[in-house]
């Protein structure tokens, strides 16, 4: 099979021809169509980021495909059926140890998933577990690549079930101007939000959020006082914040994260999914009388796969807000170039395994 194969940290990916996957117990294959390529991607595979990686690999965290061959403990899916990949490997045994499929190992103890399950969907064939595919019934080939959109939405949508929000309650997402935090805002109207207070740097973006999704989103621009921006976002809100889903990146500050906590109403709940590296510092006595709830959530239980592919199907999630921009397999690094460029909650690049040959 032809895939994109990173040989090392800092050379750029190299189209290949890899054995075809060997199908075992438990498992899947899937001729896959179509792959998401995140922003940071670029960062990955120059290794700034310092992911956990053996190499060489072909990499690539999910994406839509058709079953090619199903394991003889499977009993419903069959080859042709449209399928999502989920790229969250869990151990087995102790579900701390886990991989991302094609993109990086948590802990030592996950590494002999991580060999077992090293390439990913930048390939025109991918094994994973065959409790990592969730059926997408019928759709389109050319509209696959939309469907890559759920790996954008499913991240922000497993911390809004984290914090268990509930329709008619008002949610601050702080980093909204970015790919998860963008598609936050959008799962939040899904499911029932009032009001979303979507907080960032970037006024163009806050703008277009506000424009595109109406008068039940308001946008607050963060100027990194603490004091001022912890202001900014109540008076948007109008009312108390029931909840804080946090996506702010690795270059933000601890006092951007601390002004929306600060803001969270009596009893609020805070979900903490970004990159930052810095400390926070809370006030005891203001989080113990404010009885607030802080907690951190990683990516999404794997029931929220079937449950987002319905919430589209239903019309609540509508795939044509982002802007697909498409590559062929052989045009891997083209897109990995075009993602890090078109970083916005709206942009959507998707690699194309199904078609090779450079335009």
């Amino acid at each position: 099979m032809k895939a994109a194969v990173l040989n090392a940290f800092g050379e750029p990916l190299a189209i290949e021809t890899l054995p075809d996957p060997v199908l075992g117990p438990g498992e899947a294959i899937v001729e896959m169509v179509a792959a998401g390529v995140t922003s940071y991607a670029a960062n990955i595979f120059n290794g700034s980021r310092n992911y956990a990686l053996e190499l060489p690999l072909a990499p690539g965290a999910g994406g839509v495909g058709r079953v090619h061959a199903m394991g003889p403990d499977s009993t419903r899916l069959k080859p042709g059926d449209w399928v999502f990949c989920e790229p969250t490997i869990r151990s087995r045994d102790n579900a701390t140890d886990t991989i991302l499929q094609g993109w990086t190992y948590r802990t030592e103890a996950a590494l002999p998933l991580h060999r077992r399950y090293r390439h990913g969907s930048y390939a025109e064939r991918m094994r994973l577990p065959a409790e990592n595919l969730t059926p997408l019934g019928d759709i389109d080939p050319a509209e696959a690549g939309r469907w890559c959109a759920l790996s954008r939405l499913l991240v922000p949508y497993g911390g809004l079930l984290a914090g268990d929000l509930r329709a008619g309650e008002i949610l601050v997402v702080s980093g909204a101007t970015g790919g998860f935090g963008g598609a936050g805002v959008a799962v939040a109207l899904a499911m029932g939000a009032a009001r979303i207070v979507a907080a960032g740097r970037n006024l163009d973006t806050l703008d277009d959020l506000a424009r595109r999704f109406g008068p039940r989103v308001r946008s607050v621009r963060m100027t990194g006082v603490e004091a001022n921006d912890c202001q900014n976002i109540m008076d948007a809100a109008a009312g108390r914040i029931d909840l804080v889903l946090d996506f702010l990146p690795r270059e933000a500050s601890a006092t951007q994260v601390q002004a929306a906590i600060l803001a969270a109403g009596h009893g609020g709940r805070v979900v903490l999914m970004g990159g930052v590296r810095s400390d926070l510092s809370l006030n005891y006595n203001m989080m113990m009388h404010k009885e607030l709830t802080v907690r951190g959530a990683w990516m999404y239980p794997r029931q929220a796969v079937a449950r987002m592919a319905e919430l589209v199907r239903a019309g609540l999630i509508d795939l044509d807000q982002f802007e697909l921009t498409e590559f062929a397999l052989d045009e891997a690094n083209a897109a990995v170039a075009h993602a890090a460029a078109n970083a916005g909650p709206r942009q959507l690049t998707v690699i194309r395994p199904d078609r090779v040959g450079v335009r």
